[in-house]
């Protein structure tokens, strides 16, 4: 525009773009590292989800038993608020399954963990997964992956046992199983508890723990002469004192399908040996992070990679992410999209597009936050299937244009002043005091900086007064 240009000059009408796709950031093509290949033996991934089907599939008979009986308006599912079946219910279910209530009890919590049910309060809906459980192999493998990771929760701890032992053993198997998974083939048991011993005592040292038990109290007593008077005696006790609860862990690993146990010997089921090489898979791919952001807060890393092309982006945020749990991940991404940066906000919501479906209970519940709702409802537009370019059609005319204006305010404080004038192409007004009249009342609380931000910005003197006067009148409360 120039000054001969009068001041209500239509605007050039572009798609509203993400702040990714902005010009200073144009995409960078670089060969992408190929696919990781799993083990010889490994049954391809439609095979892997028949056999988490068929192990789930009680699981799935309860959680759409719940949708039809349990939905908005019927009866309450719970009766404490905390995902416990109430009893009525259970014996409701087990009548019109022909199960007993226990059964329909382990079910349920079993239909919980793999996020085929969500329960709010005193009721339950289906959860993402049993929608897409018969069309959608890698939900059902996303689902049983959840249940293999919340496997502690599926089988009863031992009541004799202290919290903090439990605790312990829960941070040991991770290399348990990966022994079993490089394995590839029966391990005796006896040879799992030593190792679990070794991880236990590992975990002790690094927290400075002094060894504790009966065996060890008196450090008076000399030894007996001999050979065994190099052996340390507390580590037959602690391996003695681990064994019931390395047997309550296998049981329980058992239970949710990740492996078998018989004659002493523990071996990994395909399903069970596929998801362990998963998890090793993350940790390499955390462990090459491009730019090193790994063990930083969502902010931080978030800011990190905001000089960055959207590729080398994504790579960073799917080496964060593969670091963490995904309900602890989505939290930080939250928290940090509520902040007061702009810039953040839009970098959080890609991020939680390379999460995926998995984030969509966490950003459905964000839609009714003023700041977020824009960023939710166009991500939740994508998650549902309709096309990038026509996402921001399921937005108001006043959502739109308080996204334009937050969009703006990262580029006033990150970007550069033709980048402003750029962005002010994409306003979805066809006039500039159309523009600055709904901007005046969509009551975004970077509004004036903003405008002061574009006035100073743009070339056209014109131009350049009327935003400063809109400016000033929004400053005024005019």
């Amino acid at each position: 525009m120039t000054s001969r240009i009068p001041r209500d000059s239509r605007l050039r009408l572009v798609r509203p773009r993400p702040l990714a796709a902005a010009p200073s950031a144009v995409n960078q093509r670089r060969p992408r590292r190929p696919a990781p290949r799993p083990p010889e033996g490994t049954p391809a991934p439609a095979e892997l989800a028949r056999m988490a089907r068929s192990g789930l599939a009680p699981a799935a008979r309860v959680a759409r038993w719940a949708d039809n009986a349990l939905g908005p308006g019927r009866d309450a599912a719970t009766d404490d608020g905390k995902a416990t079946l109430s009893e009525a219910t259970a014996e409701r279910a087990a009548a019109d399954l022909g199960l007993s209530a226990a059964q329909v009890r382990a079910d349920w919590d079993t239909a919980r963990l793999a996020g085929l049910v969500e329960v709010h309060g005193d009721s339950a809906r289906p959860g993402w997964r049993l929608r897409a459980w018969n069309r959608d192999d890698s939900a059902v493998l996303r689902g049983w992956v959840a249940l293999f990771d919340a496997w502690s929760l599926a089988t009863p701890e031992p009541p004799d046992q202290e919290p903090g032992a439990v605790a312990e053993v829960v941070s040991a198997m991770p290399q348990v199983l990966s022994f079993l998974q490089l394995s590839a083939g029966p391990v005796p048991v006896d040879q799992l508890l030593d190792l679990l011993s070794q991880r236990v005592t590992e975990l002790r040292t690094e927290r400075c723990e002094v060894p504790y038990g009966p065996v060890g109290a008196d450090t008076t007593t000399p030894g007996p002469p001999g050979p065994s008077a190099d052996a340390d005696p507390a580590e037959p006790a602690q391996a003695a004192a681990l064994a019931p609860l390395l047997d309550w862990a296998l049981h329980a690993l058992a239970s949710v399908g990740a492996l078998t146990c018989g004659d002493g010997h523990a071996t990994l089921t395909p399903l069970g040996s596929w998801a362990v090489w998963v998890k090793l898979e993350q940790i390499c791919v955390a462990a090459q992070s491009p730019a090193g952001n790994i063990e930083v807060s969502a902010e931080e890393m978030l800011r990190g990679c905001a000089q960055l092309r959207p590729n080398a982006a994504r790579a960073e945020y799917r080496a964060w992410l593969a670091a963490r749990t995904v309900g602890s991940a989505v939290g930080e991404l939250l928290a940090a999209a509520r902040g007061e940066d702009a810039l953040l906000r839009g970098l959080a919501f890609e991020a939680l597009r390379v999460v995926g479906a998995p984030a969509e209970p966490d950003v459905r519940a964000v839609v009714d936050e003023p700041a977020l709702r824009p960023y939710a409802l166009l991500w939740l537009a994508e998650h549902d299937g309709v096309d990038p370019e026509d996402a921001h059609e399921v937005l108001t005319r006043q959502e739109a244009t308080w996204l334009w204006v937050d969009t703006a305010a990262a580029v006033a404080d990150h970007g550069e002043a033709p980048m402003l004038v750029r962005h002010l192409e994409s306003a979805l007004q066809p006039t500039v005091p159309a523009l600055l009249a709904e901007v005046r009342s969509v009551g975004h609380p970077r509004t004036v900086q903003v405008l002061v931000a574009l006035a100073a910005a743009h070339p056209d003197p014109a131009l350049a007064k009327a935003v400063r006067r809109a400016a000033f009148q929004v400053h005024t409360g005019g």
